[in-house]
């Protein structure tokens, strides 16, 4: 099992950043580096699984005509509304349902690494199914997660599994690398 409702609404419960992504340079860069990495200057639809508090919506939300987060903790969502209200945010705790949309980007911040490897394969079989055309975007943290997964091989085992995507490393600092996945061409 991958990390439990209670342990994400722990991380909140004393403040709606606790990585301190609104002052950190550190995570403002990283946020830049997150849109620098995107294929399209634009999108129709997009989609943030694992949306905290709302800051990299606010990094990214312009170039969408339309954006939708998730996320399990109650505060977090509320402080995400905050920052960027003219997106839709919902609550949600994966595995679970995800939220309907014709969505062209999906974006997967360190969060890949708080699934076990059967979430991390029902997430890409989600995605193949009702977005097998979107730009899947993963930003994934390389020091220790504390979690069961650590971030290179929750990103392993989820690009693995999404075997309609080409993947391609874009991105690498010493505590944080970027993938793209686009979809294959027919050959």
């Amino acid at each position: 099992m991958g990390v439990g409702l209670d342990h994400l609404q722990g991380l909140y419960a004393e403040t709606s950043d606790p990585w301190g992504f609104a002052d950190s340079p550190y995570e403002q860069s990283k946020f830049a580096a997150t849109r620098a990495a995107l294929a399209q200057s634009g999108y129709r639809s997009a989609f943030e699984l694992g949306c905290g508090n709302g800051e990299l919506a606010r990094h990214l939300s312009d170039i969408c005509a339309r954006y939708t987060g998730m996320d399990a903790v109650a505060t977090a969502l509320r402080a995400a509304r905050v920052r960027v209200p003219e997106a839709r945010f919902i609550q949600g705790f994966y595995p679970g349902p995800l939220p309907e949309g014709d969505f062209d980007l999906i974006i997967l911040s360190e969060v890949l690494y708080f699934l076990d490897p059967e979430g991390l394969a029902q997430l890409a079989g989600d995605i193949t199914a009702r977005w097998p055309g979107a730009e899947v975007l993963c930003v994934t943290w390389l020091g220790d997660t504390g979690n069961p997964l650590q971030g290179t091989e929750a990103l392993r085992v989820f690009t693995d599994a999404l075997q309609g995507h080409r993947f391609t490393r874009l991105a690498e600092t010493p505590n944080y690398r970027i993938d793209r996945g686009l979809p294959r061409r027919p050959e």
